[in-house]
């Protein structure tokens, strides 16, 4: 059996951690015809990079604002020094680019497993408002605002807190309208506009990971239960769960999607009522997801087999109970590895 050289990008591991390093623990969990895990980042400093355990070689590539033209040239480079089967890319900002150069990187050899970009449009932010009221799934009533005088509406409507996202990443709860103004122009700096207003729902945050077939139906998912949340409201801990109205909810909206690939699914089970409210639909594996290989439905496995074009029928649900905790470590290296990062743009470990 051909050994695979997987790319897999996201290797940012802090207390605000991207969903690159637990995709490849999970790959290197279930799968034994791995060659080469090739690590792509933007930042000699993001700290995943690091785990010479778990990656062969790590190459800079150029950030997503730099356009796909830029990318394409550099993995041209990367692909040219070691061949890539699969790319993962795990990041929201990144499936734009990848996806418009689809065609080439087909070409190259290189198999992907992402939704299009209809299907990434459809679940933005932006519009995911628009998606469940045509779909009849409850969601926090939310606004999708150019101009932060308008600020002053949502609050009206909504009352306080209330909370402020940007179009990509991060998310704010505001309690007055200077607060709200404040993470406006902070949000608006770094993501772009428009900025997303939704009224606060009190509750507890359930995630769903899944895949999509491409054709509505779903391949696998694994629920979490959020047990511990940091200052930036990301999982800490969580565990597994069985709930048939959250596994019926995932269901429909693949569905309704025709999603392919991965994604997770946020949730909020108001307090009040027991209700579920989407609140997010990520278009990424999240960074939980070693979970899901640990629960005994490894999801970023099983996007290695769908890239490769084999038929796999739904997976069984997880084992409910099983938790996670994360936590924090020093890795430790030579100087020459950020040296290697920093002037050459490339690591290679072995």
């Amino acid at each position: 059996m051909k050994k695979l050289n997987i790319a897999v990008t996201g290797l940012n591991a802090t207390d605000n951690p991207a969903p690159g390093i637990p995709v490849i623990r999970s790959i290197r969990h279930d799968l034994n015809n791995i060659g080469k895990i090739i690590g792509l980042t933007y930042d000699a400093f993001d700290t995943g990079i690091y785990d010479g355990d778990l990656l062969d070689e790590v190459y800079l590539i150029p950030y997503p604002s730099e356009g796909e033209d830029a990318l394409l040239k550099r993995i041209e480079y990367i692909h040219a020094r070691t061949p890539i089967d699969i790319l993962i890319p795990t990041l929201d900002s990144e499936i734009t680019n990848v996806n418009r150069l689809m065609t080439e990187l087909t070409s190259m050899g290189i198999k992907l497993f992402l939704p299009t970009e209809e299907q990434f449009r459809l679940r933005s932010k932006a519009l995911l408002s628009e998606f469940c009221k045509k779909h009849g799934i409850s969601c926090p009533r939310t606004m999708v605002i150019n101009d932060p005088r308008l600020l002053n509406d949502a609050l009206k409507a909504y009352g306080t807190p209330i909370v402020v996202k940007g179009t990509f990443y991060e998310a704010y709860i505001a309690y007055s309208f200077e607060e709200a103004s404040i993470s406006f122009q902070r949000l608006k700096a770094k993501w772009g506009l428009p900025i997303i207003v939704q009224e606060h729902l009190p509750g507890e945050e359930y995630d769903v990971a899944c895949v999509g077939s491409g054709t509505g139906k779903l391949i696998g998912a694994v629920p979490m239960r959020k047990l511990r949340l940091t200052e930036k409201g990301k999982a800490w801990a969580g565990v597994t769960i069985k709930d048939t109205v959250l596994a019926k909810l995932s269901e429909k909206l693949i569905k309704a999607l025709k999603w392919r690939g991965p994604c997770e699914l946020e949730f909020l089970k108001e307090q009040k009522s027991g209700k579920y409210y989407l609140v997010e639909i990520n278009p990424r594996f999240p960074s939980w997801i070693y979970l899901s290989a640990g629960a005994g439905v490894n999801l970023p496995a099983t996007v290695v087999q769908l890239a490769l074009g084999k038929k796999i029928k739904p997976l069984a649900p997880p084992q409910a109970g099983i938790s996670f905790v994360r936590h924090a470590t020093d890795l430790v290296c030579p100087m020459r590895y950020l040296e290697s990062l920093t002037t050459l743009g490339e690591l290679i470990y072995r």
